[in-house]
């Protein structure tokens, strides 16, 4: 019996397994810069399926890049990214596209279409991808859009609602392709206390069926309330990953100045 031959099939079919049961996205050692200045370095993170993280820091500390990166809008300079245990760099375009059906993003602005109507916007993704019958893809739409309490605005257009109502529509248009991750980048930005409300609420809903997001934000209430996890950047490194209670107890000084500015803050965040 060829030993070496057997040894080589069990390591294969031991990383066949593993990358089959492994359920995250995960950052190993990620650094990134761009015109010669650091953005992050040596990050680690992993985002386990079901949990909900969110990553803190203040202004232009990079929270954004990481999501790019992450969905492979952005090369890392060193490092490996894992989505579901196949690390996502060397990919075809034609790869990192299936990769990508497991992610949708619920951008700062909303992004949606002002030419589309709200349903045509909620719907796109499924009707480029063509699989579905139209009369299931109407459907989808219909339960996604009650979801976030706007099946009554199917019709509309973006220029017809608020700040509040594009971001719901823009979550209904993240969950219609039913992913295993959701990111969102600075969901409650410019909304008033009742859309906040919402977009939080929303989240916690998301949370009960199971959904594994990942948010950068400033917005402390929100994060607080919707996140387990969390990770905290600083001058390029992570300075911190861990629980609600743990960050809530940390004694480092960038956190706890980003929780209770003084004067020293004073311009130092932008």
């Amino acid at each position: 019996m060829d030993t070496h031959a057997y040894g080589r099939s069990s390591s294969l079919l031991r990383e066949a397994t593993r990358v089959e049961t492994d359920k995250s996205i995960r950052m190993n050692k990620v650094s990134y810069s761009v015109g010669g200045r650091q953005i992050i370095r040596d990050f680690d993170m992993t985002l386990e399926k079901g949990i909900s993280r969110t990553i803190l820091g203040v202004s232009g500390v990079g929270k954004t890049t990481i999501l790019k990166l992450l969905l492979g809008l952005l090369k890392p300079d060193s490092g490996k990214i894992f989505l579901n245990g196949q690390p996502i760099a060397g990919l075809r375009e034609s790869e990192l596209t299936r990769l990508r059906r497991n992610i949708a993003i619920v951008f700062q602005g909303g992004a949606l279409f002002d030419s589309m109507t709200v349903g045509e916007n909620v719907g796109y993704r499924l009707f480029e991808e063509g699989v579905l019958a139209e009369s299931a893809i109407e459907n989808i739409v219909l339960e996604k859009l009650s979801f976030v309490g706007l099946e009554k605005s199917i019709n509309l257009y973006p220029a017809e609602l608020s700040g509040g109502m594009k971001k719901r529509v823009a979550i209904a248009r993240a969950l219609a392709a039913d992913p295993e991750y959701i990111f969102f980048d600075e969901p409650t930005t410019g909304l008033d206390p009742i859309g906040v409300y919402n977009i939080r609420n929303l989240m916690l809903k998301l949370e009960e069926e199971g959904k594994t997001t990942l948010m950068v934000t400033h917005d402390l209430h929100t994060a607080f309330a919707v996140s387990q996890q969390f990770s905290f950047l600083h001058d390029t490194r992570l300075i911190f990953d861990g629980s609600r209670e743990e960050l809530k107890a940390s004694n480092l000084p960038a956190i706890r100045e980003f929780f209770n500015p003084s004067e020293q803050s004073l311009f130092s965040g932008e």
